[in-house]
């Protein structure tokens, strides 16, 4: 089964919510995890409040750190970096790069549009994989 994996610097926002999209898009094809290189304590609040209205639960999740056992036969998806030094792009080679704004300290109108562009990324992300499976 083909591993993807969602890496940010906290993966407290957008790393969670790409993991929470594909499992929803992808849930038997692939395995979805997400993990950051400095994981915050917990989800952003404005995340889960987020993610809450498209039906999505992340209250329960944890942030994880990044480990190159995650990194082995993934293919990993950064989300975009706020801290160039732990940015997890210098530490993945063949990274997919999708450059989405953090919503760390952001208004929730600012957090549902980050959601909305992940999830359309997340799709197109699906339906690349889906035809690259044929």
């Amino acid at each position: 089964m083909k591993k993807i994996l969602f890496v940010c610097v906290e993966n407290a926002g957008r790393s969670q919510m790409a993991e929470a999209f594909f499992r929803k898009y992808a849930p038997d094809k692939f395995y979805a995890s997400s993990a950051g290189t400095k994981p915050s304590s917990k989800v952003n609040p404005m995340v889960v409040e987020a993610m809450k209205e498209v039906g999505i639960n992340l209250q329960d999740n944890t942030p994880k750190s990044l480990t190159n056992e995650m990194l082995s036969d993934s293919v990993a998806v950064n989300m975009g970096c706020m801290d160039k030094e732990s940015c997890p792009a210098l530490f993945v080679k063949d990274v997919l790069d999708w450059n989405i704004s953090d919503p760390k300290g952001k208004s929730i109108s600012e957090v549902r549009k980050i959601r909305d562009q992940i999830e359309l990324k997340v799709l197109e992300l699906v339906k690349k994989l889906e035809e690259g499976q044929n």
